[in-house]
């Protein structure tokens, strides 16, 4: 990784802020010894099923549970009539039934639980349920769903529209004199997680439950399970498992509250991990889209307005498709500036399966559509494609459609001009070959294309975000030593090392101890939204501040400004006033901070006007392509990305997670998509469901900016999911270049570029 631009602290404390120490969990993970929820194990353990509904949309009309209560080894059978306190849960909308009762909205809902002593007596309690259905015909198309064309209502007591979000800016009527438009669509993408939905619950002896769960949110599944289960959430007692992956699909529950049911009903503990297939329809997805957009400049380039229209498939439930709406909708002009506003966003019901948090969260639909409408209006004024988005960059000090001010840098065209100015991809290097060395060039046409998208960070829109810490500074064995104690959830993305790396920088202590991620410390809010290091990173950060000043006050006689440095107190010289474990002594000092970023207002229903968001975030990508053009067949040979992060906390870690997120976006340009018929998923396997794997990933050239935003600790910005949304466009616009199809959906397929 090159850093172009460097600001923030000094100098990099060993293993402090701005280094990159060894991650605790990294040896263990590549060796298979780290122990992932699916490794859990109790003494006397029970083992879950669950009984799915194979219709997107039926009534259920018979259910004998007998044949599976009959079967030696299973304690218990449970349907919704067994859930003792509410019986829906959701994360904006309590919506979504622990168990179906009379109607089931999407292939896959959970309709009965079973706890057997061995899995594969669960399994087969399971199948000996007696269920019928009367089928009913689906909700499938959003279109249809939005208008109300003769589709039935998802929920009868509700409307298919689950939310509009309008964007209105300047003249609704400007006219300009070159106009493009272009209708896209996205197909649904998967998370894909490595590690598949498990947990285990143990009864308590206080009548509550212990759950051991993979999740991102550790507070807001105990709200839920709370309810769910009828009990105070003091009694359901939430800690983080080994998490293999997450993307925003572990923000909903999945067996959390089956779990439990199931353990306090049999008075054991009970483990449920999914089968890859069950995980496909055990948690939510990304929300296939289609988008209308009209894109007006002036003979110069210069856009006068943008006219959009973007359509979410929400599926049968609303999971945070609410969210999702609105960031489509506040970003889904790209990262331009541009006078003139008409965006309309809707999140539908439909029996689909239902589709939620994953990374990028609608900015990645809208940031394809948009980047290729500035594609064609690049050749419909005969300029290159990074001089005409350069020519509409937004900077600091400009508005986005929301009125909301660009108060941080904002360096598009900086970011642009990078990507574009790096040497070619060398013919010798990546020789014509097509994908699997198909042919030995005949027909094989090389492309380059670019991108660039905006993303927010933290949560918006009014939303109270902030993160709780526990920092505790004591001797241990005569030194000092740090435990940090949080509510966040390492779901791979390195916090573990960031908040001891913050410790370090803060208080000058090398021994840092990261307690497990637990609700007996206050809410750290989701990992999700790019937010852990900005949110409980402050909070930590707030926390070492606060003992620092407790500790610095003990000593007397010293004039001037103090720091911790290596475990020692140093005047503003360096000049080492006293050993930090000399000022310790024999008392601890305990700080729990609550940290708030500043505030963010909803917006406006009619307009959309507000200050919905608390920064923005900027990447861009260049890729380039090799394109078998009588195949169809697409060789990605190399990327370069450009990304401005504010402050690089963890700079390996900042490349790691720009190298998975533009991972996940050639996936959705290429091969990812979940296959729908008739609301029915035809591909719930790794054997179908495509994934870019080493061999489709090219060489990548990194480039990452750290201007500092002023509002955030040590000016950082997010960093996880930037990378996503450009580089899909940038693939696309690639193969564009390469063959001169129009290429309006991703994942692009070979059909699509030889044209039958």
């Amino acid at each position: 990784m090159s850093a172009t631009v460097h600001v923030g602290l000094a100098a990099t404390v060993a293993g402090g802020v701005g280094a990159s120490p060894v991650r605790p969990d990294g040896r263990l993970k590549v060796t298979g010894e780290f122990a992932f929820s699916s490794d859990l194990w109790a003494d006397d353990m029970l083992w879950g099923a669950t009984l799915r509904s194979p219709h997107p949309r039926a009534r259920i009309t018979h259910l004998d549970l007998g044949p599976a209560l009959r079967i030696p080894g299973v304690y218990a059978v449970l349907t919704h009539e067994d859930v003792p306190g509410r019986r829906l849960y959701g994360l904006e909308h309590v919506d979504q039934p622990v168990l179906a009762a009379d109607e089931v909205r999407y292939q896959g809902e959970p309709i009965v639980i079973v706890a057997a002593d061995h899995p594969e007596t669960a399994r087969r309690a399971v199948k000996a349920i007696g269920i019928s259905y009367d089928v009913l015909d689906p909700v499938t198309d959003p279109e249809a769903a939005l208008h109300d064309d003769g589709a039935p209502r998802v929920h009868a007591d509700r409307p298919n529209l689950l939310r509009h979000v309008p964007i209105r800016r300047g003249d609704p009527h400007a006219t300009a004199a070159v106009v493009v438009t272009g209708e896209y669509e996205v197909g649904m993408q998967d998370q894909a997680f490595l590690g598949p939905e498990s947990g285990l619950a143990v009864p308590a002896d206080d009548g509550g439950v212990d759950l051991y769960i993979a999740t991102q949110w550790l507070h807001v599944d105990q709200q839920q399970v709370a309810a769910c289960l009828g009990m105070p959430a003091d009694k359901v007692r939430l800690t983080l498992a080994g998490v293999g992956g997450a993307f925003g699909a572990r923000e909903d529950l999945s067996m959390q509250v089956h779990a439990c049911l199931l353990a306090l009903r049999t008075g054991r503990p009970v483990k449920m991990v999914y089968g890859r297939e069950e995980s496909f329809f055990g948690h939510v997805h990304r929300h296939p889209a289609r988008l209308r957009y009209e894109h007006g400049a002036d003979s110069h380039g210069r856009l006068v307005y943008v006219k959009a229209r973007i359509l979410l498939d929400g599926g049968a439930y609303a999971s945070s498709s609410g969210a999702v709406v609105a960031n489509a909708a506040t970003l889904g002009i790209g990262p331009y500036d541009v006078p003139n506003v008409v965006m309309d966003a809707y999140g539908l019901y439909t029996n689909n399966p239902p589709c939620g948090a994953m990374r990028g969260f609608g900015a990645v639909q809208a940031c394809f559509a948009y980047e290729s409408q500035m594609d064609k209006l690049a050749a419909a004024l005969g300029l290159d494609p990074v001089e005409v988005r350069v020519r509409n960059a937004l900077h600091t000090g400009d508005r986005m459609p929301t009125g909301q001010l660009v108060e941080g840098p904002a360096p598009v065209a900086e970011l642009l001009r990078l990507v574009q100015s790096k040497p070619p991809a060398g013919q010798a290097d990546f020789p014509p070959g097509g994908t699997a060395n198909t042919t030995r060039g005949e027909g094989v046409v090389r492309g380059v294309g670019y991108g660039i998208g905006i993303k927010n960070v933290c949560f918006s829109e009014g939303f109270d975000d902030y993160a709780t810490a526990r920092v505790r500074l004591e001797l241990v064995g005569g030194r000092p030593a740090v435990l940090v104690h949080t509510a966040a959830a390492e779901v791979g993305q390195g916090l573990v090392t960031v908040q001891a790396q913050i410790v370090r920088t803060e208080l000058g202590v090398d021994q840092v101890t990261i307690a497990p991620a637990d609700t007996a410390v206050g809410s750290a809010g989701s990992s999700s939204a790019s937010r852990q290091t900005y949110m409980t990173g402050g909070a930590v950060r707030a926390a070492c501040q606060a003992i620092r000043t407790r500790l610095l006050d003990r000593v007397d006689g010293i004039a001037g400004e103090l720091r911790l440095v290596d475990g020692r107190v140093v005047d503003a010289e360096g000049e080492v006033v006293a050993d930090l474990a000399d000022v310790l002594g024999d008392e601890a000092i305990e700080e729990t901070v609550q940290w708030r970023h500043r505030p963010t207002h909803p917006l406006d229903p009619e307009t959309g006007q507000g200050d919905a968001h608390v920064q923005y975030a900027f990447a861009a990508h260049r890729a380039t392509v090799d394109v078998d053009t009588e195949l169809g067949l697409v060789k990605v040979v190399e990327i370069v990305t450009a990304q401005d992060v504010g402050k690089a906390v963890n700079p390996a870690a900042v490349t790691g997670q720009i190298h998975g997120g533009t991972a996940q976006g050639l996936g959705l340009a290429l091969m990812e998509e979940i296959q729908l018929v008739d609301g029915k998923v035809r591909n719930p396997s790794f054997t179908d469901y495509l994934l870019p794997t080493i061999m489709d990933m090219p060489p990548m050239t990194v480039d990452v900016l750290e201007l500092a935003d002023p509002h955030s600790p040590y000016g950082l910005r997010g960093v996880g999911e930037p990378p996503t949304i450009s580089s899909t466009p940038a693939v696309v616009a690639a193969i564009r270049a390469a063959t001169g199809a129009a290429l309006t959906r991703v994942p692009v397929r070979p059909e699509h570029i030889v044209g039958v």
